[in-house]
């Protein structure tokens, strides 16, 4: 995993936006809140994709954790393809232990049993996603995807990053940057 160190002149606490022709199927119209992106590389976690084989429950079964004042359920995305077996929790900033990381001020990352444990009691953070695994680029290589094409940027909210409307989620955040996604090319042009 890069290093997650946050530098002001790269993409941290921004949404990474799948372009149309993303080759990848496993970003085909994802949207990625990068957590980090530096000379080192970068580390985002996809926010719009659900995992239909585990359930909250079920990883706290897992993890031998009794839930306790769960009220709403809580479902367990898809962070991407490295690390699948790892957890992470992004989180509204109300919610701090000496292992988060805060992002931009309004949206932290925490990987530790303890905010499962605090979840599950009905404690944490104000708004949460649970993701297994990440996207992960090298150096470099997230800044030549989005010049070969591959992704669009746009500015993050909490509400594009926690609510539950998966299936609209990507068209949202192009429509946050005035992009009708019917509009879009998957060819890089050159002038």
């Amino acid at each position: 995993m890069p290093d997650l160190t946050p530098s002001p002149d790269y993409l941290t606490g921004h949404l990474l936006v799948a372009m149309p022709g993303m080759r990848d199927p496993r970003f085909e119209k994802t949207v990625i809140y990068l957590c980090a992106h530096n000379a080192d590389g970068a580390m985002g976690l996809v926010v719009n994709r659900v995992l239909e084989s585990l359930s909250f429950p079920d990883l706290l079964t897992q993890l031998d954790i009794q839930p306790v004042g769960l009220g709403e359920e809580i479902r367990v995305h898809f962070g991407g393809p490295v690390e699948t077996g790892r957890g992470f929790v992004l989180h509204s900033a109300d919610y701090i232990q000496p292992a988060t990381m805060s992002v931009d001020g309004r949206i932290s990352l925490t990987a530790t049993i303890d905010i499962l444990r605090a979840i599950a009691e009905g404690g944490g953070p104000r708004s949460c996603m649970l993701a297994l695994g990440y996207a992960g680029w090298g150096p470099g290589q997230l800044d030549n995807e989005i010049k070969m094409n591959g992704w669009l940027h746009v500015d993050a909210d909490e509400a594009l990053v926690f609510d539950d409307d998966l299936d609209t989620k990507w068209e949202r955040a192009l429509a946050k940057i005035g992009i009708d996604p019917r509009m879009l090319s998957d060819t890089a042009g050159h002038a």
